[in-house]
């Protein structure tokens, strides 16, 4: 069994990675850290520079959790792609970061991790930024 995480480099995605961390660590089980671009987008807010993927699996394994980042693009939704690694890898618990929005920007927008909560078959975790 493994934890599944959404990585994206802002406060929420940080948040996220801190609590699998801390989570991996109580349940003796592996992390996978995802982080994914938009397929043929050229330029991607999400996409977490290399400094920021060694950090975070420095901090994995200074907390002794094993730790592997999956590194991929997504066509439509990285929702798809969040819940899919999640059943490959028998994930005992998704972690997502959320961020706050206001109602109506989720209304216009959708969210990610909205669907996640509501598609998952796994347990998720939603772990907001500190203020």
């Amino acid at each position: 069994m493994s934890i599944v995480v959404g990585y994206v480099p802002t406060p929420a995605g940080e948040a996220a990675v801190q609590a699998a961390i801390v989570e991996a660590g109580l349940r003796d089980e592996d992390l996978l850290v995802v982080n994914s671009a938009r397929e043929g987008s050229l330029v991607e807010s999400t996409v977490a520079a290399e400094e920021d993927l060694d950090r975070v699996l420095a901090q994995a394994a200074a907390a002794g959790v094993r730790a592997q980042l999956v590194r991929g693009t997504h066509r439509d939704d990285f929702t798809d792609e969040i819940l899919d690694l999640a059943e490959q890898h028998e994930a005992s618990l998704i972690v997502i970061g959320l961020r706050r929005r206001s109602t109506v920007g989720k209304f216009i927008m959708g969210s990610v991790a909205q669907r996640i909560l509501l598609q998952a078959e796994h347990p998720v975790l939603a772990v907001k930024p500190p203020r």
